[in-house]
């Protein structure tokens, strides 16, 4: 069986790392998209039993998740802003946070439900999703002012460019605490105040506020270099062994052809479990463009190999990786049917495989 594998003790590392550098700032686990593929529930399990309390989650099906699993006293940020009443309605009751960001977004709550409902604030500073913007203060003492049965325990917003761009990211944490400190000199409380991602945690410790919010530095999978540890392998075995004369080719166009007597292993992890599988990169930058153009021509020199792990060795895939299986070639190598095999994907696009935490 093709098992994911999440080691505890690089999920503990990860969190005492991550606390060490919050201090006395809060963390929020952000578990959307399904807990980044290791299952919302399960991770957010692990993350309290390692004391995490607050968590973040975009879809109705993950806050039930999190209600079933975690204790009472956790908290749960729903992240997107909700029109559906039905949807408002039931998270009320279960009461997760919901997001406010517009005087439409704050209405339909108070139609949708007689019940007391807490709310974060959104401010829009650059992301253009969700969120009043920062010359919108007016609106936003507003409803602080009259809020009915919103009860305001937060205000947050989301940097587009923390990743990338240290100047645009400066400037728009001082918008937003324009905005924060305009609200609080006119009396608004506003709870507990947030901006930072995983990149502007990790890139801008000025930024921490009262919380931040970390769902892929949790994973140890930032786009830049970290301390942190890459969370979860595969684990799988070698379903049989090939022999094949020089010449032979393997998988789909005969893009590899054995240039000796070759041996080798056939393990049954393809595409559709989410190997060799990387999302359509955003290039809608030029900077983006010209950066893919010579990562294209980098591949075409010299193309990247896939390596598994056989034994402590690294074995590299050959030809085109299948849906259901890949090839390994092993020539040389003492090994056997059914012997295990460890392999790296990105757990974003894992599907049809155990997840396991160990």
């Amino acid at each position: 069986m093709n098992t994911y594998v999440i080691s505890r003790e690089d999920l503990a590392f990860n969190v005492g790392f991550l606390r060490t550098k919050a201090g006395k700032t809060d963390i929020w686990a952000v578990v959307k998209a399904n807990g980044y593929g290791l299952g919302a529930g399960a991770f957010a399990k692990e993350l309290e039993a390692l004391g995490i309390r607050n968590f973040c989650v975009t879809e109705l099906s993950e806050a039930r998740e999190l209600r079933q699993v975690l204790t009472e006293d956790c908290q749960i940020l729903m992240l997107r802003q909700l029109c559906d009443p039905a949807e408002i309605r039931e998270l009320a009751q279960e009461k997760v946070i919901l997001t406010v960001g517009s005087s439409r977004a704050a209405q339909r709550i108070c139609e949708a439900t007689e019940l007391p409902v807490r709310v974060h604030l959104k401010v829009d500073v650059g992301m253009g999703r969700y969120g009043f913007l920062p010359s919108e203060g007016e609106e936003l003492l507003r409803i602080c002012r009259d809020s009915g049965d919103l009860q305001i325990c937060g205000i947050y917003t989301h940097f587009p460019c923390a990743f990338c761009d240290d100047k645009t990211t400066k400037a728009q944490f001082e918008e937003f605490m324009d905005l924060v400190k305009y609200l609080k000199e006119a009396g608004c409380d506003l709870g507990c105040v947030h901006c930072c991602n995983s990149s502007a945690f990790l890139r801008h410790p000025t930024m921490h506020l009262d919380a931040v919010r970390l769902g892929s530095a949790l994973l140890g999978r930032m786009p830049f270099a970290t301390e942190l540890r890459p969370l979860g392998m595969v684990e799988s075995c070698i379903e049989e062994l090939r022999h094949l004369p020089k010449g032979h080719s393997t998988g789909y166009g005969s893009v590899w052809r054995a240039k000796r007597e070759s041996t080798l292993a056939i393990i049954p992890v393809g595409r559709v479990h989410g190997l060799r599988v990387v999302g359509q990169p955003d290039r809608s930058r030029a900077i983006d463009c010209i950066r893919g153009m010579v990562q294209e021509l980098r591949n075409l020199l010299k193309r990247p190999v896939t390596t598994v792990r056989i034994g402590g060795k690294s074995c590299p895939v050959v030809g085109a990786v299948g849906s259901l299986h890949c090839a390994v070639d092993v020539t040389g190598l003492d090994c056997q049917v059914g012997q295990k095999v460890t392999l790296n994907v990105n757990p974003m696009y894992l599907k049809n495989m155990e997840v396991q935490f160990r």
